[in-house]
């Protein structure tokens, strides 16, 4: 789709064909406006600049009210600018009045968003309440309704690691070609709790550290034991301690555990940024 056909002008003539029955293959976002109303022109300029970074993935649909107000008292528009939002034949949403760009921004986002993109931000909801449970159904269910999505099951591999299911998740990992995106992620957590397995307890690795702290080998087995406990930042910061104290200690283990916690954090994660500007600091 181009983005003269991403952005077009709606009226009553063609509002069937190419804002309905098209928001059956992509959202159709309609915006009603005036050049006389500044907000709704300010509206108009923001949505074409967020939907054309979406090709292909939403269009935008320009009702001038003062051309014809038919849709608009259709539709029952209370204000200008004014959206109504229409996916599969339906209408979805709909938001009166202005708006900041980044309300308008987040909605175009949500949108867009990829099916895989969608599960993770209602998993993560699950994940931060702790409902492992509802996890592990909402996943079975997306990988029954998407078979082919490796995704999905990098996602299932993840949980089931949280859930300390070593066995489940390695089967799952087993069918998960290695290319796959983000596959790192659980193969790295699955390797931690392996070895952490072989480490004995976290209480006791944490005392040996605070009786011999210049110990880097009892550092090291405790930022281990801390990963897989899921105590990340405690485990970066001995990890980095590690770095500082002796970048050749077991040929740079320091910076190779600190590598390792980032990717089982995953991409966007705060507390990886953070660290990882410490180690580049502390490096260079």
């Amino acid at each position: 789709m181009d983005n003269q056909n991403q952005v077009f002008a709606a009226n009553p003539t063609n509002f069937q064909t190419d804002v309905i029955d098209r928001s059956k293959e992509l959202p159709v976002v309609v915006l009603f406006w005036a050049q006389q109303a500044e907000p709704s022109v300010e509206a108009r300029t923001t949505l074409e600049a967020l939907v054309a970074r979406h090709p292909g993935k939403v269009a935008l649909a320009l009702v001038d009210v003062a051309e014809d107000q038919s849709l608009a008292q259709h539709l029952r528009v209370q204000a200008l600018p004014s959206l109504r939002v229409i996916r599969d034949g339906q209408l979805v949403d709909q938001v009166e009045g202005p708006q900041p760009a980044t309300v308008l921004s987040e909605m175009i986002d949500a949108l867009t968003m990829s099916s895989a993109d969608v599960l993770k931000a209602q998993l993560q909801q699950l994940l931060d309440s702790g409902d492992f449970e509802s996890a592990l159904n909402l996943l079975q269910q997306a990988i029954n309704e998407e078979p082919k999505n490796m995704s999905f099951r990098v996602e299932l591999a993840d949980v089931l690691l949280r859930q300390q299911k070593l066995e489940d998740a390695r089967e799952v990992l087993a069918g998960i070609p290695e290319d796959t995106d983000e596959r790192e992620r659980p193969q790295t957590r699955l390797e931690l709790l392996d070895e952490a397995q072989t480490l004995g307890a976290l209480d006791a690795a944490a005392s040996a550290v605070e009786k011999a702290p210049e110990d880097l080998e009892a550092c090291y087995q405790l930022a281990v034991l801390e990963a897989a406990d899921g105590r990340f930042e405690s485990a970066l910061e001995h990890a980095l301690s590690i770095l500082q104290r002796d970048r050749q200690f077991r040929d740079d283990l320091g910076r190779l555990t600190m590598l390792r916690i980032f990717n089982v954090l995953g991409r966007g994660s705060e507390l990886a940024t953070r660290f990882r500007r410490r180690m580049f600091n502390f490096m260079h």
